[in-house]
């Protein structure tokens, strides 16, 4: 285990919001833990896709993994996750697409 810096923190975290897919398992974890079939059903993914979504979260020190008999359910590492996300969600941003000249094609943030 491995205890990370404020900066690593958030570039984790931005990593982790930076994938449409990942983004969305963690709204769904913040709901309510879950397990991987119902989640990859839930997201609309294979579950191939979603345990590599899982395994990087994991990684990144986001996403906890608890053992139930032969089940594993994935929640929320922190608690303050879903309050962090909470705001997030709350925040309006004013986009430029002209600022971004890759916009046209999404590579823009």
């Amino acid at each position: 285990m491995e205890t990370v810096t404020h900066g690593q923190v958030l570039a984790r975290f931005g990593h982790a919001l930076s994938d449409p897919t990942r983004a969305r398992l963690l709204l769904a974890l913040r709901e309510a833990p879950g397990y991987p079939a119902e989640l990859a059903a839930l997201l609309g993914v294979t579950r191939q896709n979603l345990s590599n979504h899982l395994a990087c979260l994991r990684g990144c020190g986001l996403v906890v993994a608890v053992p139930e008999g032969r089940r594993t359910r994935y929640e929320l590492a922190d608690g303050r996750l879903r309050h962090a996300l909470g705001d997030l969600l709350g925040l309006v941003l004013a986009v430029d697409p002209a600022a971004c000249p890759d916009a046209a094609d999404g590579e823009c943030c």
